[in-house]
């Protein structure tokens, strides 16, 4: 089995990389937290030194980070990916970042002889556990055959959808689909709280028609028990629709209802509220409507 280097081991990282070594797979991984490495390292993970020292004893690195400036660092910076990646050797970035990034550290990497994969991902930590993530991937079809295997541990949904930088692209309008649909759950659930009616009754009634998605089974447990602890924080989801604006303005797209929740996310940073699971998005409609959704 290929050997698998593996940096950032976080709330997403750290179950896909137990996944990887529950599936037989040698792994070495690096965090900047050595707490979180060694409870996968307590798990049957090798401990890497650094990006450097992860890259240079692996020809598969998977990087799974919270921003474009954190790959950039990890992969680009001193001690990084890029000083110790062989000739040969995929990097697979499994974060959510800027798609001109992607093409932007791809190039340098192919200057050494090395081949990059954008592979951002979506499921959140439910499913980063089970092993059953949505993974879009941007990238040479010759490099994804050679490790569509491995994602597929950690996946269920493995798409090739285009060349370096669309993964990221495709996670944008994901990221889009996703918070509007956290919105409009919100904002419909809080009007029948409101009206008398148990949301956990309408939850029930309607999730098996046109209105029923993943994200209404995902999400309306979490809001109907009040538990925001994240799976995926909302300052997250707010430095995607970041990107996603960027993009889409460099573009000439107008994004208005994608303009309209990313102001609703920013008053609920404002609020504290930033580090809440972005589940935690009903608590602006409960905020104005002065009702809570709740059991």
């Amino acid at each position: 089995m290929e050997k698998i280097g593996f940096i950032g081991v976080g709330i997403m990282g750290k179950p896909m990389a137990l996944n990887l070594i529950k599936a037989g797979y040698p792994v070495t991984v690096f965090d900047m937290d050595t707490k979180r490495m060694g409870e996968v390292v307590s798990a049957g993970a090798e401990a890497g030194g650094s990006s450097k020292d992860v890259a240079q004893g692996n020809d598969i690195i998977i990087t799974m980070l919270p921003d474009s400036a954190d790959v950039q660092k990890a992969v680009l910076g001193d001690n990084g990916v890029a000083e110790g990646i062989r000739s040969g050797a995929i990097l697979i970035d499994m974060s959510s970042i800027a798609p001109l990034v992607s093409k932007e550290v791809s190039k340098i990497l192919a200057e050494k002889g090395a081949t990059m994969l954008d592979a951002p991902v979506s499921g959140g930590e439910p499913k980063a556990i089970e092993g059953t993530l949505a993974i879009m991937v941007g990238g040479p079809k010759e490099a994804f055959d050679k490790v569509q295997g491995i994602l597929s541990v950690m996946g269920s949904s493995v798409t090739l959808v285009g060349e370096i930088g669309s993964g990221n692209t495709t996670k944008l309008a994901n990221q889009i689909i996703v918070a509007l649909n956290i919105a409009a759950v919100s904002e419909a659930m809080v009007l029948a709280t409101k009206a008398g009616v148990d949301p956990e009754k309408v939850f029930q009634a309607i999730r098996g028609g046109l209105a029923g998605s993943t994200v209404l089974d995902a999400k309306m447990p979490l809001i109907l028990s009040g538990n925001f602890k994240p799976g995926f924080r909302i300052e997250l989801h707010i430095k995607d629709l970041k990107n996603a604006l960027e993009t889409a303005h460099e573009l000439g797209v107008p994004v208005p209802l994608a303009s309209q929740i990313m102001e609703i996310m920013q008053a609920l940073k404002v609020d504290g509220k930033n580090k809440d699971d972005h589940g935690g998005i009903v608590q602006f409609y409960e905020l104005l409507a002065k009702t809570k959704v709740r059991n």
